[in-house]
């Protein structure tokens, strides 16, 4: 509101008198003061106040021949809401006494009128008219806040009872505007709140001003009030009477908690993906060291007896800890994804056979209740367009939360696979989900179902609610990396005996935006090709036990290996005059020269030299270019063997 007297603009007044005398006289008697608009026709007078609304006052005569000054004023409250005053002579006293009662104007003055008196009596009426114009603008601005404003807002009077509320406010109460106003909160809310509240207002008297957050108890939450409410309490100042006002602000957040989880969950991912990462390289180093040291030593015993077998469960124990390692690499990194058109219906009815066997073969080994699986898509044949995606990981994806609802069903029960067509019109608070199409892959089971507690922490890595030795943890977790990889989202609801629905959501997408992908492992051979020549094979790496393993298959292949411990060392024996080297199977990552640098200084001294690499754990970017010659550790040696035999077998320049 503006009260600065010098800003303000000048007050407006319309003077109507069908003597042009009268009209100049009361000119000069106010245009030092007021912008002075006039007229002697009081049908013209209307057609102004219809196109002005800045007229602050209307000074009118009440005798005019074309219109009487009060019918005119009557007129006139139709276009304007600026004070009126009538000047009139005795003999109208009647109309002016019948003016005043009707609210047509607010003051009158005889002629011949006081100047002082008249200029006072328009002043005065012109500083009502700002004010009251002003008030109306205020009160228009706090309605307009009130119903538009998102988040709840009430103001309360000294004792707590609120004077002003919004719809927003009042639905947190469960009850209308007129429901809430003279009560105070405790008398509105729910019982579970009371504590709160009192705390709120005790810390409120006693500094001022109280904010918190609250997440709602359960059954109290609204469709239209969401889970957490951050509540803000002021006081204002005194009112009219000396007592003070306060307001409260109640702001539904549960979309920024929930993306604030998110935020630490992937904060979480992000530091579990690094410790991986960090350990990952080292780990795979001692199991491709056991695991080769493990199938050496099998090779010199006996085939059969209790030596075999425990050598065979040492070997199995290694292979479980080389695959954990992997899945949780999987899960907690981003992966080269094959991403390419995927059909879902077809894919999903191609899995039919696979599905149907793992069902029998989980319950073979858990002993539970016979259970089916059904895919069924009949509700979206011919509607679903196809997803950018990795078949292979959406296959893996599926067959996983397969076996997890036959592990849910002990009493057995059906497992229905289903697809849909989703569309998002808009971001879905707490999810990856943004406006677009979606194909969405559902699994339902009818088994067990989880609790509220257990279904906030299905994401987390390595847990699990299995028994020991039937499941990782790593199950949802892969599922749910894989899918926020290609911008889906996973998402899961169960409850306790109504079993559980996970739903994939696929962005769909155009043409295929395939990223360079790992080429699929090459399947083990039991053995080289019988006319295959020995070879002469450079094996480089900075770990002892691996060299050892590696130069051990190789030897027992009849191939002559020479042995160095960093890229360096290779590089100065080739430069020192080495023979015919055939082929070079180096470890990515060493200190010091690393495997793609030492590759690069061996091939410029031997063009042409294949090279075999080996990782344990490397970022995409630290591989060749293309993946065909990439060996993940731990590996065997039929692995070894069959990748030898792929690079031995093409031409020299295609090596």
């Amino acid at each position: 509101m503006n009260t600065n007297p010098a800003t303000q603009p000048r007050p407006v007044v319309l003077l109507v008198d069908d003597e042009a005398e009268i009209l100049v006289a009361l000119t000069d008697l106010l245009e030092d003061t007021f912008t002075v608009l006039s007229t002697t026709s009081p049908t013209e007078a209307l057609d102004i106040l219809a196109a002005r609304n800045d007229v602050d006052v209307i000074v009118s005569d009440q005798r005019m021949p074309e219109m009487g000054g009060d019918v005119m004023l009557a007129r006139a409250r139709a276009h304007s809401d600026a004070q009126a005053i009538l000047l009139t002579g005795y003999a109208d006293i009647g109309a002016v006494a019948a003016a005043l009662n009707q609210g047509r104007i607010s003051f009158y003055s005889h002629k011949p009128w006081d100047p002082d008196a008249l200029r006072a009596m328009i002043v005065q009426a012109a500083d009502y008219h700002r004010l009251e114009r002003e008030l109306r603008t205020e009160r228009m601005l706090l309605h307009g806040l009130l119903d538009n404003l998102r988040s709840g807002l009430g103001f309360k009077d000294a004792q707590g009872r609120f004077i002003r509320i919004n719809r927003q406010a009042a639905d947190f109460y469960g009850r209308d505007i007129a429901g809430c106003l003279g009560h105070t909160e405790e008398e509105l809310c729910d019982a579970d709140l009371l504590p709160l509240i009192r705390a709120a207002h005790e810390r409120l008297h006693a500094e001022g001003r109280d904010e918190e957050t609250v997440e709602l108890p359960a059954h109290i939450r609204g469709g239209v009030q969401g889970r957490w409410r951050e509540i803000t309490r002021v006081v204002l100042g005194a009112l009219g009477d000396g007592s003070a006002c306060s307001v409260v602000i109640n702001r539904d957040i549960t979309r920024q908690q929930e993306m604030a989880a998110r935020l630490r969950q992937a904060e979480k991912m992000q530091a579990l993906g690094t410790l991986a990462g960090g350990i990952a390289h080292d780990f795979n180093n001692l199991l491709t060291a056991v695991l080769g040291s493990l199938e050496l030593v099998r090779d010199m015993g006996p085939e059969t007896g209790p030596m075999a077998r425990l050598l065979d469960n040492a070997s199995a124990a290694a292979q479980r800890g080389a695959s954990l390692t992997r899945r949780l690499l999987n899960f907690s990194r981003p992966r080269d994804l094959s991403l390419e058109p995927v059909d879902v219906n077809a894919l999903l009815h191609g899995m039919n056979d696979l599905l149907a066997q793992t069902v029998v073969s989980r319950q073979g080994k858990s002993g539970g209740a016979p259970c089916a699986i059904v895919v069924d898509t009949a509700a979206s044949d011919g509607m679903l367009p196809p997803v950018c995606t990795d078949a292979g990981q959406l296959e893996l994806a599926v067959l996983n939360l397969c076996i997890n609802a036959v592990d849910a069903m002990p009493e057995g029960g059906l497992i229905k696979v289903s697809t849909a067509l989703k569309r998002v019109k808009e971001i879905v608070a707490g999810t990856n989900l943004v406006p677009g199409e979606y194909v969405m892959v559902s699994v339902t089971d009818q088994g067990v179902g989880m609790s509220p507690e257990t279904l906030a922490r299905v994401f987390e890595p390595f847990f699990t609610t299995k028994d020991v030795g039937r499941g990782t943890g790593l199950g949802l977790s892969m599922i749910y990396g894989f899918i926020r990889h290609v911008g889906g989202e996973v998402q899961v609801r169960s409850r306790p005996g109504e079993g559980t629905r996970v739903d994939l959501c696929l962005p769909v997408q155009g043409g295929g935006n395939a990223t360079d992908a790992p080429v699929a492992a090459v399947a083990a051979t039991p053995a080289e090709g019988a006319g295959q020549r020995a070879l002469h094979v450079m094996v480089v790496d900075d770990e002892p036990g691996v060299r050892a393993v590696t130069a051990g298959f190789l030897r027992a292949r009849g191939h002559e290996v020479h042995e160095y411990a960093s890229g360096t060392a290779a590089v100065q024996a080739m430069e020192q005059g080495l023979g015919l080297i055939d082929l070079v199977i180096m470890d990515v990552m060493m200190p010091g020269m690393g495997g793609m640098e030492t590759a690069h200084h061996l091939q410029a001294l031997r063009p042409g030299l294949r090279v075999l690499y080996l990782t344990g754990y490397a970022n995409a970017g630290a591989l060749p270019a293309g993946s065909a010659d990439v060996m993940h550790k731990p590996f065997t040696r039929a692995d070894l063997a069959a990748h030898i035999d792929r690079i031995m077998h093409r031409a020299p320049q295609e090596a």
